[in-house]
């Protein structure tokens, strides 16, 4: 369990901000915090990391106070058993993928975990080449392995996965999955992608001005009701057509276009580019506008 009640003044070209967060994450959820640019979502994770003080609250992890102002109690960043990924995958140049993980590891430890993170997230292939000579995907996910090889009690993602392609960004979403589930992971993701954050999430927690304005599942933040289904997408609107007594609502799903029957009460407030979830119920497909696309 992770408690996380903080209050920070944040400042920026445009002014003063009251960061202002009270929140529980249970032990193996993988959350998202969602926002607009400069509400404070990093802000969050390096407060989290210790490489930003808060200026009154406390956070406990496990039972163990990394921080409380009470008690003057600041725990360094090299004790919290973090693990960062950022966009800047900030790998050693001199240093081939294998010796990036070693390094990270440190002496004297099992390498072992070396060896299962090179399986798991498939860097065979690239464990003796050097990050110059990898892409940005491929260096991302050394990046990824690297802040899992001391098998950290909290894994923080700040939209680690943003500046890639949509196939590169999806294989990704698959490994950070994986390695959160294998190892029993929190973690902590900042995204603005809501098909990741379905796709990824266990809870999600709206941040807008320093404040947590809503929070609850990815379906009762983003579509405000329960999905159940075999399948679940999200995508972009491309048309709307009415024919008769239904509508046919044309969707890009990825990089596939899939065309979707709909009754035209299920789609009176779509519109051309609008993000919709398209699920299944007793095997018709129904569409869903999400919110905040």
């Amino acid at each position: 369990m992770i408690k996380l009640d903080i209050h920070k003044v944040l400042r920026a070209a445009d002014g003063e901000m009251n960061l202002a967060v009270n929140i529980e994450i249970s032990k193996g959820q993988l959350v998202t915090i969602y926002g607009d640019s400069g509400a404070g979502k990093t802000s969050i994770l390096r407060i989290l990391s210790g490489v930003l003080v808060p200026e009154a609250g406390e956070i406990i992890v496990d039972g163990e106070p990394w921080f409380d102002s009470s008690r003057n109690i600041n725990i360094p960043p090299q004790k919290r058993m973090i693990g960062y990924v950022f966009q800047d995958y900030a790998l050693f140049p001199n240093m081939t993928v294998r010796e990036n993980l070693a390094f990270a590891l440190g002496s004297g430890h099992d390498n072992k975990i070396i060896n299962r993170l090179i399986e798991i997230i498939e860097l065979k292939e690239l464990q003796d080449r050097y990050p110059g000579t990898l892409s940005g995907g491929q260096q991302q996910r050394v990046a990824l392995a690297r802040a899992l090889v001391q098998k950290p009690k909290l894994l923080l993602l700040d939209e680690p996965l943003a500046a890639l392609d949509i196939k590169i960004r999806m294989k990704l979403q698959d490994y950070i999955l994986k390695a959160h589930q294998e190892y029993g992971l929190t973690t902590i993701l900042i995204s603005h992608d809501i098909g990741e954050i379905i796709k990824l999430s266990d809870y999600v927690f709206i941040l807008e001005k320093g404040s947590i304005k809503r929070k609850g599942s990815p379906a009762e933040v983003f579509i405000n009701k329960q999905i159940s289904g075999k399948f679940k997408f999200t995508g972009e609107v491309l048309r709307l057509e009415r024919q008769d007594v239904i509508c046919i609502v044309t969707v890009l799903i990825e990089n596939t276009v899939v065309k979707v029957i709909a009754q035209p009460e299920e789609v009176d407030t779509l519109k051309v580019g609008d993000k919709v979830m398209v699920a299944s119920k007793a095997f018709n497909p129904i569409i869903y506008k999400v919110n905040g696309g």
